[in-house]
């Protein structure tokens, strides 16, 4: 069975209904602010995490993409010179 939410009506001694008061949006708990600034603490500091990782990550790579980038260059100049072409073009 389901809990029904009881309406409670606020009523004055002359007969007047109250109006409920709204939320005090203004004042949050301390255990809640201190939570969401841990969260965003967490947040900013995962991302620099990340980022770094990434930073580290590419420049591990890089002296591998340029000794594979001189010996692909390598490798076309050889061609080209097998072909009998050189840098002036057709050479027939």
């Amino acid at each position: 069975m389901k809990a029904r939410r009881t309406i409670i009506l606020d009523m004055t001694p002359e007969g007047e209904f109250r109006r409920p008061r709204a939320p005090e949006f203004g004042r949050t708990p301390w255990l809640f602010r201190l939570a969401a600034a841990g969260a965003l603490v967490a947040l900013v500091l995962g991302t620099l995490a990340l980022a770094a990782f990434a930073f580290w990550l590419a420049m591990t790579l890089l002296p591998v993409v340029i000794i594979a980038a001189a010996i692909a260059y390598a490798a076309f100049r050889l061609q080209l010179w097998r072909s009998g072409r050189g840098a002036g073009g057709w050479r027939g």
